[in-house]
């Protein structure tokens, strides 16, 4: 792949404005996954928010009540009990109890902890490269 063939990832989300028009998945179940999510949604992007858990029992209840809000508005899609088999430059392979989903998608937040999962995004089909800098 090239550099300009590798899909949209990102491990946290700076600005939800940035989204406003695309297709978002959003992987994790903590709070800030379903913020990144429930942000995203709200500024006008189109949100799947696939979580490898049947409930989010981590979340604050203001956190789940925007992920409800929005999943009622039509802005997000919840995938409860999915997993991430692969991720592409336009779209994103998904694994749940029904079966293999399929997502047409632009970016990609993951939203799985406070170390990154770089084992899980090499798995996925990710280049992950460190960069040092100077101070």
């Amino acid at each position: 792949m090239t550099g300009e063939d590798l899909p949209k990832v990102v491990y946290r989300l700076i600005d939800p404005e940035q989204y406003r028009g695309q297709r978002v998945l959003v992987v994790g179940g903590g709070d800030s996954a379903l913020e990144a999510a429930a942000s995203v949604a709200e500024a006008g992007g189109q949100v799947t928010l696939s979580y490898r858990g049947d409930a989010f029992t981590r979340a604050k209840p203001r956190n789940r009540d925007r992920i409800a809000a929005a999943e009622r508005a039509g802005q997000l899609q919840l995938l409860l009990q999915s997993k991430v088999e692969r991720i592409e430059q336009e779209r994103v392979l998904l694994r749940s109890q029904d079966g293999h989903l399929i997502l047409p998608n632009d970016a990609v937040i993951v939203s799985a902890g406070g170390i990154l999962p770089s084992d899980f995004l090499r798995r996925v089909g990710i280049h992950v490269e460190t960069k040092y800098g100077t101070a």
